[in-house]
């Protein structure tokens, strides 16, 4: 009876430590990445973000029955280079997800990023994990209305920059590009990071505030920096019956303004839209992950030791 219950302790604790091998494989798989400066609508809003009290994002949670936790994590797979025929017109910002549909309303309060058009723009995209591929990055055209849904159409057939492969530095890729010359007002900042290591493609809308004809650039050419807070760890988020929500601003873009406090009280840029402030200087995103991963091979070691002790008995 010894001999036989020995084998099967081992046995136990061999498929107990593939199941943790398992797990701490699969975490890191199920959060990604997305632009924090400048700011993603999907960060801005989610609970990391500090937005979530603005009118915008309010009506984004309502419209999505959930909150955005899992704010990297907004892909779509098999993609492959065909955005435009996977990603319906009106439904760029969310990736055409249920899950992030609250992303698609048509407003023009949305919190958003100061830049200089024909300035140095600076991207921070914060990464949970690390993957190879390309980012494309695409600025709405002269005369976009942010009143009207965001279509295929508004933005040029060609991205103004394009990195590839860029270094995950402290939880974040970090790239430069040089904006077009061409745009006032409010403007989105369309990312799309077509991954060659997965079958992977992210996408993002970051809205942006370029100066009015007449008004002078504030902020300078990188826009208001938004550095991610360490987060929690990304979970799909519930596709849930939505709430009703709240309707899209009215009135010409030019002139809207929230009519909350705590809105009004924030800062805009000269035409008016809200400009997102920072969030302050966090941990990286990776961090949590890198812990997990310590402590479950902690776990995984000790375990081990117990069988040895176990089998030499």
């Amino acid at each position: 009876m010894t001999r036989m219950t020995a084998p099967l302790r081992v046995t136990g604790a061999t498929v107990t430590a593939s199941a943790l091998l398992s797990l701490v494989a699969a975490g890191p798989a199920l959060a990604h990445g997305t632009p924090t400066s400048p700011v993603s609508r999907v960060y801005a809003c989610s609970p990391e973000g500090g937005s979530t009290g603005s009118a915008a994002c309010r009506a984004a949670i309502a419209a999505n029955g959930a909150p955005f936790t899992a704010w990297d994590n907004l892909r779509v797979a098999g993609v492959a280079g065909r955005d435009r025929q996977t990603i319906p017109d009106g439904k760029l910002c969310s990736g055409g997800l249920p899950a992030y549909k609250g992303l698609d309303l048509t407003r023009t309060d949305w919190p958003a990023t100061r830049l200089t058009p024909g300035g140095r723009l600076s991207m921070t995209y914060a990464s949970t994990i690390a993957h190879a591929g390309t980012f494309k990055m695409y600025l709405t055209k002269p005369g976009y209305d942010p009143r009207k849904p965001l279509t295929w159409s508004d933005l040029p057939s060609r991205p103004f920059a394009e990195v590839r492969d860029p270094a995950l530095t402290n939880g974040a890729y970090h790239f430069g590009a040089t904006l077009p010359p061409d745009r006032t007002g409010h403007h989105v900042l369309y990312t799309v990071w077509q991954n060659s290591s997965t079958p992977d493609t992210y996408y993002s809308c970051s809205d942006v505030a370029f100066p009015t004809v007449g008004a002078s650039a504030s902020g300078g050419g990188e826009g208001t920096k938004a550095t991610p807070a360490k987060p929690a760890s990304a979970r799909p988020v519930r596709t849930t019956e939505p709430s009703k929500a709240a309707p899209p601003s009215a009135g010409p873009s030019p002139s809207h303004r929230d009519a909350s406090p705590a809105a009004s009280a924030a800062p805009r840029a000269a035409d008016g839209t809200p400009v997102a402030s920072a969030t302050g200087t966090g941990s990286s995103p990776s961090a949590p992950v890198v812990a997990g991963g310590a402590a479950a091979v902690l776990v995984l070691t000790g375990g081990a030791a117990v069988v040895l002790r176990l089998r030499g008995r």
